[in-house]
């Protein structure tokens, strides 16, 4: 039991060395990146009128294969970058190599914001299409009823 409290706490400490250690920019910089692709999905999917991400993930089969693509398509070549750069990371600093970690690191500054960013703005963006279309719409009609 001790020895795997002893693994859990360096890898603990490995990861949150990250944060302050050299390239410690990537862990922002990927999630920036990532968020501007899965801001450019969602209004992909708001311009096609697809339903949200998450309800059509869980309700439609087809739906899941085709987010699941659309995903590894956005984000597939940041996680790549990602692995890359964390793999450069553990060579440089930790003079060693821990797949785990760079599995966590790299999931964390690609996957994770991608999920957390593409269902809410799938669902801002829908509202405010909503919004901008229903207005342009309620004034042609106008005009054409002042015609």
């Amino acid at each position: 039991m001790e020895t795997i409290i002893e693994m859990l706490t360096h890898r603990g400490e490995h990861l949150t060395g990250r944060v302050l250690g050299p390239l410690n920019f990537r862990l922002v910089v990927m999630p920036l990146v990532v968020t501007v692709l899965a801001f450019r999905a969602h209004m992909r999917d708001v311009r096609e009128g697809r339903s949200t991400v998450l309800w059509a993930f869980l309700k439609d089969p087809a739906e899941r294969r085709r987010l699941f693509r659309s995903g590894l398509r956005d984000f597939g070549k940041v996680f790549i970058v990602a692995c890359v750069l964390d793999t450069v990371y553990q060579i440089l600093v930790l003079r060693s190599f821990y797949p785990g970690e760079l599995l966590v690191v790299a999931t964390m500054c690609s996957i994770v914001p991608y999920c957390l960013i593409r269902g809410p703005v799938t669902r801002i963006g829908r509202l405010l299409r909503r919004k901008w279309f229903g207005q342009a719409k309620q004034s042609a009609d106008d005009t054409k009823n002042d015609a």
